[in-house]
């Protein structure tokens, strides 16, 4: 049976566009499906799903939204129905994978409801942003984005080979399926950085000989947001969150924050937790001449030529540990905390240049001090790459999952 893709756009405007890349598709075997969510010409060509359908679904009303003058109800209106018109395609197993094209007002649209169909389906956005920062249109998901070099506006020697790039992409991806496990094992997600490597790869391998498969996830912001987003999603059974530096990022203003609300999706998922100040001695910015003026003074590390690590203080030690301890508070499951007493990094070790016990003592403190009665506290005489505190935060998690 063939698959079929999803081709979301605004066919007043990008009907030639689309209809060349619905011919590249069907040529390869995949049958298509177009959702129309242009409002101020007539089509290009004739849609399997109108605008008027788009629309109502998002609340908006196409006579009062065509005269152009409320762009932004416009654009609201498209987003929500087209999110909720997709996903009712793909529930209803009408969907395979999706394609869009458009600048940014398209991309914004139509990222709205990529973001709404689970990881692994294929989700190829066209966009005149693809080549930037792109986190805000990808939110976490697995969006494949490719940069439309010229703008989305007609056809020309670019254009089709852009084009023809995306769909045979597109083509590929629904028409290749990993091969099946014989074991679906539970899934665990764990935070990790550069500097608590030995600690995740120690405790990864220990959950994994327990029967459960570790998802890593750099803690560089997007990581992070991805990693919780799985977890809101319902995939994953129990998080092993030591590395949350994306705290100290949004405390300091660094390049990797997560946001004020990391950590706290697995608390109000109600799994089970083993949360840790992993990496929270460290801000990143770019490359040395990026870094804020007021931290110029501060201790700094050039951990590469594009990432420059800047030494949190005891004043930013007391904000993150006050964050984690509020993540910790809203649990709705079991989840402990872990303090590594010997420093919470591979730089913030006895002699290492992020070494600073009175700044981690600011962190735990904060965190002891904020912490709803009944969260156990686990304070360990070891670095948080110490074998002893691997196995420690190992155990920990075990013991949530196999406890009744």
């Amino acid at each position: 049976m063939a698959k079929t893709v999803v081709l979301a756009g605004a066919l007043d405007t990008k009907g030639e566009e689309y209809a060349y890349v619905k011919r590249l598709l069907e040529a390869q075997g995949v049958a298509t499906l177009t959702v129309d969510y242009g409002i101020l010409g007539p089509p290009g060509y004739a849609p399997d799903i109108p605008r008027e359908t788009v629309l109502a679904a998002g609340g908006g009303d196409l006579a009062q939204l065509a005269s152009g003058q409320h762009k932004d109800q416009a654009m609201a209106a498209a987003a929500a129905g087209l999110a909720q018109v997709v996903r009712r395609l793909y529930d209803e197993g009408q969907l395979d994978g999706i394609l869009a094209m458009g600048g940014t007002g398209g991309t914004s649209v139509a990222t709205a409801a990529m973001r709404g169909l689970p990881v692994g389906v294929p989700k190829v956005m066209v966009s005149t942003v693809g080549g930037g920062d792109v986190s805000a249109f990808s939110g976490g998901k697995d969006i494949v984005f490719v940069p439309s070099i010229v703008d989305v506006a007609g056809l020309n020697r670019i254009s089709r080979a852009i084009f023809a790039n995306a769909a045979g992409a597109l083509a590929g991806m629904v028409q290749v399926e990993a091969p099946p496990t014989q074991e679906e094992k539970p899934l665990v997600s764990a935070s990790m950085f550069g500097n608590t490597t030995a600690a995740v790869d120690r405790a990864r391998h220990g959950l994994e000989a327990a029967g459960y498969e570790v998802l890593v996830f750099h803690a560089t912001g997007a990581g992070g947001r991805t990693m919780e987003g799985l977890i809101a999603d319902g995939y994953i059974a129990a998080s092993l969150d030591i590395t949350t530096t994306e705290l100290a990022d949004h405390v300091c203003g660094g390049v990797f924050s997560a946001g004020a609300e990391r950590g706290q999706a697995a608390s109000r998922a109600g799994i089970p937790a083993v949360l840790a100040p992993g990496c929270v001695d460290m801000a990143n910015f770019g490359s040395p001449d990026t870094v804020p003026e007021q931290y110029r003074s501060r201790t700094l590390y050039a951990w590469n030529p594009n990432v420059t690590l800047l030494r949190t203080n005891v004043a930013e030690n007391r904000r993150i540990g006050e964050l984690l301890a509020q993540a910790a508070n809203m649990a709705r499951g079991p989840v402990a905390v872990l303090l590594p007493l010997r420093g919470v990094s591979m730089l913030d070790s006895p002699g290492g240049r992020f070494w600073d016990p009175e700044a981690d003592a600011a962190c735990y403190e904060a965190i002891k001090r904020n912490l709803r009665p009944g969260i156990p506290v686990y304070e360990l005489e070891h670095n948080i790459n110490d074998p002893e505190f691997a196995d420690a935060a190992v155990e920990t998690l075990l013991a949530m999952l196999n406890k009744p």
